[in-house]
Protein backbone atom coordinates (compact mmCIF):
# COMPACT_ATOMS: atom_id res chain seq x y z
CA UNK A 1 0.00 0.00 0.00
CA UNK A 2 2.73 2.47 0.93
CA UNK A 3 4.64 1.82 -2.29
CA UNK A 4 1.42 2.31 -4.25
CA UNK A 5 0.87 5.64 -2.52
CA UNK A 6 4.45 6.69 -3.24
CA UNK A 7 4.05 5.92 -6.95
CA UNK A 8 0.66 7.63 -7.00
CA UNK A 9 1.93 10.86 -5.43
CA UNK A 10 5.48 10.77 -6.79
CA UNK A 11 6.98 11.13 -3.31
CA UNK A 12 10.43 9.53 -3.24
CA UNK A 13 9.96 7.96 -6.69
CA UNK A 14 8.91 9.11 -10.13
CA UNK A 15 5.13 9.29 -10.32
CA UNK A 16 3.84 6.23 -12.14
CA UNK A 17 0.13 5.41 -12.01
CA UNK A 18 0.62 1.96 -13.53
CA UNK A 19 3.05 1.01 -10.75
CA UNK A 20 0.68 2.53 -8.20
CA UNK A 21 -2.07 0.25 -9.51
CA UNK A 22 0.29 -2.73 -9.29
CA UNK A 23 1.03 -2.10 -5.62
CA UNK A 24 -2.52 -1.11 -4.68
CA UNK A 25 -3.73 -4.32 -6.36
CA UNK A 26 -1.42 -6.48 -4.23
CA UNK A 27 -2.63 -4.92 -0.99
CA UNK A 28 -6.27 -4.82 -2.15
CA UNK A 29 -6.21 -8.53 -2.97
CA UNK A 30 -5.05 -9.16 0.60
CA UNK A 31 -8.14 -7.35 1.88
CA UNK A 32 -6.67 -3.93 2.67
CA UNK A 33 -9.65 -1.55 2.58
CA UNK A 34 -7.55 1.56 1.88
CA UNK A 35 -5.92 -0.16 -1.09
CA UNK A 36 -9.33 -1.34 -2.29
CA UNK A 37 -10.56 2.26 -2.17
CA UNK A 38 -7.37 3.26 -4.01
CA UNK A 39 -8.14 0.74 -6.74
CA UNK A 40 -11.62 2.18 -7.00
CA UNK A 41 -10.17 5.64 -7.36
CA UNK A 42 -7.75 4.51 -10.06
CA UNK A 43 -10.56 2.94 -12.10
CA UNK A 44 -12.85 5.91 -11.50
CA UNK A 45 -10.25 8.41 -12.69
CA UNK A 46 -8.66 6.18 -15.33
CA UNK A 47 -5.20 6.56 -13.81
CA UNK A 48 -2.91 3.66 -14.62
CA UNK A 49 -5.87 1.68 -15.95
CA UNK A 50 -8.63 2.22 -18.49
CA UNK A 51 -11.43 4.21 -16.86
CA UNK A 52 -14.17 1.82 -15.77
CA UNK A 53 -16.91 3.04 -13.44
CA UNK A 54 -18.28 -0.48 -12.91
CA UNK A 55 -14.89 -1.73 -11.68
CA UNK A 56 -14.53 1.40 -9.56
CA UNK A 57 -17.86 0.62 -7.90
CA UNK A 58 -16.80 -3.00 -7.29
CA UNK A 59 -13.62 -1.90 -5.53
CA UNK A 60 -15.38 0.83 -3.57
CA UNK A 61 -17.93 -1.72 -2.39
CA UNK A 62 -15.22 -4.08 -1.12
CA UNK A 63 -13.75 -1.24 0.89
CA UNK A 64 -17.15 0.11 1.96
CA UNK A 65 -18.11 -3.30 3.33
CA UNK A 66 -15.13 -2.97 5.67
CA UNK A 67 -16.58 0.29 7.06
CA UNK A 68 -14.32 2.65 5.10
CA UNK A 69 -16.37 5.85 5.35
CA UNK A 70 -14.70 7.43 2.30
CA UNK A 71 -15.52 4.40 0.14
CA UNK A 72 -19.08 4.38 1.50
CA UNK A 73 -19.44 8.04 0.51
CA UNK A 74 -17.98 7.46 -2.95
CA UNK A 75 -20.16 4.42 -3.54
CA UNK A 76 -23.21 6.37 -2.42
CA UNK A 77 -22.34 9.07 -4.94
CA UNK A 78 -22.01 6.49 -7.70
CA UNK A 79 -25.47 5.13 -6.93
CA UNK A 80 -26.86 8.66 -6.75
CA UNK A 81 -25.36 9.55 -10.14
CA UNK A 82 -25.77 6.13 -11.76
CA UNK A 83 -22.08 5.83 -12.58
CA UNK A 84 -21.07 2.19 -13.10
CA UNK A 85 -24.19 1.03 -11.30
CA UNK A 86 -27.92 1.40 -11.90
CA UNK A 87 -29.01 4.75 -10.47
CA UNK A 88 -30.76 4.09 -7.17
CA UNK A 89 -31.46 6.80 -4.59
CA UNK A 90 -32.41 4.30 -1.88
CA UNK A 91 -29.08 2.48 -2.19
CA UNK A 92 -27.27 5.82 -2.36
CA UNK A 93 -29.02 6.87 0.84
CA UNK A 94 -28.00 3.62 2.56
CA UNK A 95 -24.32 4.14 1.69
CA UNK A 96 -24.44 7.83 2.63
CA UNK A 97 -26.00 6.81 5.95
CA UNK A 98 -23.26 4.27 6.63
CA UNK A 99 -20.63 6.88 5.79
CA UNK A 100 -22.35 9.32 8.16
CA UNK A 101 -22.49 6.66 10.90
CA UNK A 102 -18.72 6.28 10.46
CA UNK A 103 -18.14 9.99 11.02
CA UNK A 104 -18.08 11.47 7.51
CA UNK A 105 -19.96 14.79 7.42
CA UNK A 106 -20.32 14.59 3.64
CA UNK A 107 -22.08 11.27 4.09
CA UNK A 108 -24.47 12.95 6.55
CA UNK A 109 -25.11 15.72 4.04
CA UNK A 110 -25.84 13.20 1.27
CA UNK A 111 -28.18 11.27 3.54
CA UNK A 112 -30.09 14.43 4.50
CA UNK A 113 -30.32 15.48 0.85
CA UNK A 114 -32.03 12.17 -0.03
CA UNK A 115 -34.24 12.06 3.05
Amino acid sequence: LLLGDMYYTGKGVLQDYAKAVEWFQKAANQGNSVAQRGMGMMYYEGEGVRQDYAKAAEWYEKSANQDDSDAQLLLGAMYYLGEGVRQNNETAKEWFGKSCDNGDQNGCDGYRMLN
